[in-house]
């Protein structure tokens, strides 16, 4: 441990437990930041006194050392070294049993994760479990959304993409992005699989993963903002669309359709290499699934909320359009509200309306309940979407319906298991 002024060695301290310095100037356990640092100051010296005395053994081995948190005896190949939790910890009476943990690889290096979880303060560790607790229901939940989207959105392509009478331009857009959703889906299940456990982690110490799965991991990040993104942009697609078709009248149904495809599939491009260079560069830090600088993250969240806003603006002008109709047809009051509400109800899912809710309100403001509330409704509408955008446009939709061939592929199968359920 190389020896120096006291500040130099306050800096790492500062930075890896600056959440435990905070509590402790607050009067935690009666200590204050600078008799805590006094109390790490004479721990690491004892620790490096007792390696200096100890001889370092013979053949491979994991060197002691002093990680800036605990101590480490020498350890052998292939496993696991523990150490009793550091003493200088404010509440170290109330883990003194427990250990940290770390693995010695077998080249005789010491892996770049810690598991100091029996070391953390119960007071702050009863919190992170809750929040740990609420992400893993989260998960659970959007696994689910993103799996039923997966399964239905799949034969819902199947259906339009093999009967030649469903083919039509507005068809090739759904098509498209039905193949968006698949997509993303795909991508957030996969990376979910690379991704370590959802957190919160205590100290801000999240765990650290070895360089072929942080590539693979990080691979699996890039390919998830796109997905994401041409999943947005083709949501744009069906707004301009469908926008065209009501506004601009006498305009060509196809004729748009390459400018579209672009649209849909390049425009995400355009922002997704940009954020990987700068990422790259500025922020390059385990599996990019943190977003500390902010400015960074802006560059991928900025076209989502263009998106969003400009199908939320179509959106209330195909509503007016739609009002504006159903009045010069002089539907009585009923048949009206019923027309509007169910035009709603299926613009919703398609143009992804739901966005608009929350918006305006940034991660940085997102605290506490809030936070969750953002997350859980976000989550579970946003995996469910894909499968109400198949059910509401292809499985119920009229056209289909109208195709002999569609309609009993559709429902051969409900009649099948009705037929045999009567034998």
């Amino acid at each position: 441990m190389p020896n120096g002024p006291p500040w130099q060695l306050l800096l790492p301290l500062l930075w890896s437990w600056g959440p435990l310095l905070r509590r402790a100037e607050t009067g935690s356990v009666g200590q204050t930041a600078g008799e805590l640092y006094q109390r790490w100051e004479r721990y690491r010296r004892e620790c490096q006194e007792t390696l200096e005395a100890v001889d370092p053994p013979a053949g491979l081995a994991c060197n002691g050392s002093f990680d800036m948190y605990v101590c480490w005896d020498y350890a052998a190949p292939n496993a696991t070294a523990r150490a009793s939790c550091p003493w200088y910890l404010p509440w170290h009476s109330h883990v003194a049993t427990g250990f940290v943990l770390r693995h010695c690889g077998s080249d005789g290096q010491w892996g770049p994760w810690r598991d100091h979880s029996q070391c953390e303060d119960p007071e702050k560790n009863g919190a992170f479990q809750d929040q740990r607790l609420i992400l893993e229901r989260l998960q659970v939940m959007y696994t689910v959304g993103y799996s039923v989207s997966l399964a239905t959105l799949l034969l819902a392509l199947l259906i339009l993409s093999f009967f030649r009478r469903l083919r039509c331009t507005r068809n090739y857009i759904h098509i498209n992005l039905f193949t968006s959703f698949m997509l993303r889906a795909a991508a957030i299940l996969t990376r979910d699989r690379l991704l370590p456990p959802p957190g919160p982690y205590p100290g801000d110490q999240a765990p650290v993963l070895w360089k072929p799965a942080l590539a693979a991991c990080r691979t699996a990040q890039i390919v998830t903002q796109y997905c994401v993104g041409a999943n947005y942009t083709w949501l744009l697609v069906e707004g301009v669309y469908l926008h065209s078709l009501l506004v601009l009248v006498g305009g060509s149904e196809g004729g748009h359709f390459r400018c579209y495809v672009f649209l849909g599939w390049g425009a995400p491009a355009l922002f997704v290499i940009p954020w990987v260079i700068v990422r790259y560069l500025y922020e390059n830090t385990q599996c990019w699934e943190r977003n500390e600088v902010k400015a960074i993250w802006w560059i991928i969240r900025t076209p989502i909320l263009v998106t969003i806003s400009i199908n939320f603006l179509i959106f209330i002008r195909i509503l007016g359009i739609l009002v504006s109709k159903l009045r010069t047809r002089q539907m009585r009051c009923p048949d009206y509200r019923l027309r509007l509400a169910r035009s709603t109800l299926t613009l919703v899912p398609l143009l992804g309306v739901h966005e608009v809710v929350f918006a305006p309100v940034t991660e940085e403001q997102a605290r506490g309940a809030l936070r969750f509330a953002k997350l859980g409704f976000e989550i579970f509408l946003s995996s469910f979407q894909g499968f109400l955008v198949g059910v509401v446009y292809c499985f119920i939709n009229k056209e289909v319906g109208r195709d002999p061939a569609a309609a009993r592929a559709l429902w051969w199968p409900r009649r099948e298991r009705r037929a045999r359920g009567r034998l």
